[in-house]
């Protein structure tokens, strides 16, 4: 017997509500009451969140409501028999028939495999009945259990492994078509047929591969799969499907690919090693229109093999535009390919920072920070001189981590371009990131320089070339074209301007020395967290720690503004940490969670590219909110005269800061301040939309 599935997950004939919500709330509910999610309210935020992405009603009166969640301890099914029926998007009316899916977001592959080969036994039209006909809880756990193989054979889905995980298995009867399709694939559509019969006279068959992969991974990419292949043996049409879900990808052979006619794309999610289609003609569209118009899929792609002028996969473009739709616009490819960069860069923050932050509890934080450098230079492991084994440590640890974090900018370009151009604008991307470092950029000037290469890169692909040219370009013509492009840019035009900017800021702060300590403070936090770590923080920390040696015993006004510095630096990531991890968790995806988690010790730290990941998926929200943020904490660190001696460290070097407690206020106030007021704003600009949204172009976890 399944652990997914117990009699008191099953609820027969009951009334859970008149709309989605409802009834997606009463069966988190029902997971919570059972003791297998620790929290039914984030349950269904998490399934809702799903749900919005694009329904999950299917025909024939089912609907698979499912997501991952933190909340859910225990991989779970829950059956439901409503009465009423509710509409869950179904294009032939409202569900009666539901199967709630929860997953625990680190959930193992033997589950998953499970659920998924659930999801394809609702494609079969005798199992549906039988769930309609179970008159206890106790025959449908029996059903369930037959589905997934681990119960006597009964009429549900085959045992048989490689038959149920294998697309093109024996599961493609016209009876489960007829259940996927509707009433309309009883009634034949002759056109259709004659059109798949087309051209398969002594070659055979026409032949079509295809991809399906949904955000979660675990239904509706075996759902589409299925209802794909099973109309494909309808119409007379030999298709190959690769699923990239949750149970592992069946990978399509190269000689099949090769062989086919044109390619269909069922994806909410970006296709993974995309340009093995290279050349062939594509269609593309939502995985939920697999299941609806798998007819209409498969008549546009065999359309689409007879045009030469159909739209083509190209080997060279990137990931994310290429699984787009043609009529998907250029800001979302943008915004698709910014993500890349930040999923990818994101690592690099996480362990440079978490490293420089582990060095500074080891060893003395003032002396790590100046000294580093001087001490692995002047010392080794086996002759420390003067230096202790702590402090070398520390300063080991420390530099690690810097290098790290110094790769921030040239990866953030580089897989930015490489979210728009594929392969051939991962070198131009490093390049102008490493231009961008030299010209004191900062994250934008790597966003603005990963954005020139990938279009760059982007746009040289799509000429037709002859075959001896076309091999040069990914690996040689477009690497350098689009890197000299980019560099030159950003060394001609782009680098200028931002030095004269720089050159006006430190101006302007030198002449605000005697200026209110306030509005001074104000003024030094707003810029501190306006571009985190950028040129604009960079201008306002070097003011304050080349300013530092002037301090005295009579003349503390330094050491008050590199206290203001410091502790407004802190408040961008603390404030990230507290809105994502706490306070408003549904307004971040996973990914952001898991990085608020780190983000906690980098503002600690006093590393304000802790909230890098969030400023650059969400700028415009995250930026102003952090600026609040940093101008509160700014000015009551003057209004209260805090001092710090060190120039770096964060709360590690509490021994050398003056009232250390109204440094703590000042930061604890500011990181209230940033997280209240980014969640406002998330809120008020519908992110849980966004949301939903930027899971799906998240590549890091491919099979979610």
């Amino acid at each position: 017997m399944s652990d997914l599935i117990n009699p008191r997950l099953v609820l027969l004939d009951q009334d859970l509500g008149n709309t989605t919500e409802d009834v997606i709330r009463e069966l988190a509910n029902t997971v919570h009451t059972e003791g297998r999610a620790e929290n039914a309210d984030a349950l269904a935020a998490d399934a809702l969140a799903r749900e919005a992405k694009n329904a999950t009603g299917i025909p024939g009166g089912i609907g698979i409501p499912h997501c991952r969640s933190e909340a859910v301890t225990q991989a779970t099914l829950v059956m439901a028999r409503l009465h009423p029926p509710v509409d869950f998007g179904a294009k032939d009316g409202p569900a009666d028939i539901l199967f709630f899916i929860a997953a625990p977001a680190g959930a193992d592959q033997a589950h998953l495999k499970l659920l998924s080969k659930l999801a394809r036994s609702l494609m079969k039209k005798p199992f549906v009945a039988s769930l309609r006909e179970a008159e206890s809880p106790e025959r449908v756990v029996e059903l369930v259990d037959d589905a997934l193989g681990l119960g006597a054979p009964a009429d549900a889905a085959p045992t048989d492994e490689k038959a149920t995980d294998s697309v093109g298995a024996a599961a493609g009867s016209t009876a489960a078509a007829a259940a996927v399709a509707g009433p309309n694939a009883v009634a034949q559509d002759n056109a259709s047929r004659d059109a798949a019969s087309q051209g398969a006279g002594e070659g055979g068959p026409r032949k079509l591969v295809a991809v399906t992969a949904c955000p979660t991974g675990i239904a509706h990419t075996y759902m589409a799969a299925d209802s794909l292949k099973n109309t494909a043996d309808e119409m007379g049409v030999d298709l190959q499907v690769e699923t990239q879900g949750s149970g592992g990808a069946t990978r399509l052979d190269p000689s099949v690919i090769r062989n086919a006619e044109a390619v269909i794309f069922a994806t909410d999610v970006d296709v993974r090693e995309r340009s093995r289609f290279a050349g062939l003609p594509y269609i593309a569209s939502a995985v939920k229109r697999g299941i609806d118009e798998p007819r209409e899929m498969i008549d546009e792609a065999l359309a689409a093999a007879d045009n030469p002028d159909a739209k083509r996969v190209s080997g060279d473009q990137s990931n994310a535009s290429q699984t787009s739709d043609a009529t998907e616009g250029w800001g979302t490819r943008i915004r698709k390919a910014v993500m890349t960069g930040v999923s990818y860069m994101i690592p690099f923050v996480a362990a440079g920072g978490l490293l420089m932050a582990l060095s500074f509890i080891i060893g003395d934080p003032i002396a790590v920070a100046q000294q580093a450098d001087t001490i692995l230079t002047t010392s080794s492991l086996g002759n420390l001189g003067d230096v202790s084994l702590g402090m070398y440590i520390a300063a080991v640890l420390f530099k690690i981590g810097n290098l790290s974090m110094s790769l921030l900018v040239p990866a953030l370009a580089a897989y930015i371009a490489y979210g728009l151009a594929d392969r051939p604008g991962i070198a131009p991307g490093f390049t102008v990131g490493l231009v961008a470092n030299f010209m004191g950029a900062g994250f934008i000037g790597g966003i603005v320089g990963g954005l020139l290469a990938g279009l760059c890169a982007y746009w040289l692909t799509l000429p037709r070339l002859p075959r001896w040219l076309g091999s040069l370009m990914p690996v040689v013509i477009i690497p350098l074209l689009a890197t000299l492009f980019a560099g030159g840019l950003m060394f001609f035009l782009i680098g200028g301007p931002i030095a004269l900017f720089m050159e006006w800021l430190t101006s302007l702060l030198t002449g605000m020395t005697g200026a209110s300590a306030i509005a001074l403070g104000a003024v030094l936090g707003l810029m501190m967290c306006s571009d985190l770590g950028g040129p604009i923080n960079k201008v306002a920390y070097s003011f304050a720690a080349a300013g530092l040696g002037a301090a005295t015993v009579a003349n503390t006004a330094p050491q008050e503004i590199m206290a203001t510095v410091m502790a407004a630096g802190m408040v961008p990531p603390l404030g990230l940490a507290l809105a994502s991890t706490v306070l408003g968790r549904k307004y971040f995806t996973e990914q952001e969670r898991e990085n608020g988690k780190a983000s906690w010790l980098l503002g600690a730290s006093f590393i304000s590219e802790g909230a890098i990941p969030f400023a650059a998926a969400d700028p415009l929200r995250v930026l102003p909110a952090s600026m609040l943020g940093g101008v509160v904490t700014g000015a009551m660190t003057m209004a209260l005269g805090v001092t710090s001696a060190a120039p770096h460290g964060g709360i590690w070097v509490f021994l050398v800061i003056g009232n250390f407690l109204g440094f703590i206020a000042a930061i604890l106030v500011g990181t209230v301040v940033t997280a209240v007021t980014v969640i406002a704003f998330k809120h008020i600009g519908n992110a849980r939309k966004r949301v939903a949204e930027a899971t799906v172009s998240e590549p890091a976890p491919v099979n979610a």
